[in-house]
């Protein structure tokens, strides 16, 4: 699980769902020193600005520009990815910025484990795994929001691809607003759905190219006491 920072669909092919995650995604940023951009996901500064800080769940936090901008922002955060060469990066980052106390760690596997205790923010940015639904991950997210919070989900929108990304064959691994507004709805509580848009965005591919990209953006409250069902692994 992975961010993309201002890039595009990850082009690697599907390992398989016998894969183990950790190798997987190790794999992933062994690749190069730095994987993504380092800037924090624009649709996440554009729908936290106006919240106020308490405590989030940055889920997939790669690289970590996400949780440092949530931190700087006076967010306590509590950051977790399935790679522990994207974690290394990112603690040492934020430690280089004096921002140790405000961000806890967490290396894990989106698959067996899910989030205990409920969340100010749960931000989900660009989650794509081939070896995780979507729909999977937007439950485990839904289940951490605390009553009155803010659910955050963006994505790839099928239909707004870049050309590079190598994923035209993969349209299922992405999302609609509506997508995640029939799935997060027909799930456990209740929710008020404050944002579902589609927005354009301009990228830069590996080479340098430029393309216009389309994220799927969803902002829910919690307007409901979590069941108790909702606690329990996904």
């Amino acid at each position: 699980m992975t961010h993309q920072h201002e890039k595009e669909a990850h082009p690697h092919s599907d390992p398989g769902h016998d894969a183990d995650p950790a190798q997987y995604w190790d794999g992933v940023y062994r690749e190069k020193a730095k994987r993504w951009s380092g800037n924090p996901n624009p649709q996440l500064i554009e729908e936290a600005k106006g919240l106020v800080p308490g405590t989030a769940l940055d889920l997939g936090c790669g690289e970590g520009a996400d949780a440092i901008w949530l931190a700087r922002h006076g967010w306590t955060v509590t950051a977790v990815d399935v790679s522990a060469v994207a974690l290394e990066r990112a603690e040492t980052h934020a430690a280089e910025l004096g921002l140790q106390g405000r961000i806890i760690w967490l290396r894990r596997d989106f698959g067996p484990w899910h989030p205990e205790g409920g969340f100010d923010l749960v931000s989900s940015q660009f989650l794509h795994s081939p070896l995780v639904t979507w729909r999977d991950s937007l439950a485990a997210a839904a289940a951490a929001v605390a009553p009155g919070g803010t659910l955050l989900v963006v994505g790839h929108h099928p239909d707004g691809l870049p050309p590079w990304s190598g994923h035209k064959d993969m349209k299922d691994k992405f999302f609609t607003p509506e997508d995640l507004v029939e799935s997060l709805t027909s799930g456990p509580g209740s929710w008020r759905i404050n944002v579902a848009d589609s927005r354009e965005r301009e990228v830069t591919g590996p080479d340098g190219q430029h393309a216009t990209t389309i994220d799927s953006v969803l902002r829910a409250t919690r307007t409901a006491e979590a069941h108790t069902s909702e606690s329990q692994p996904y």
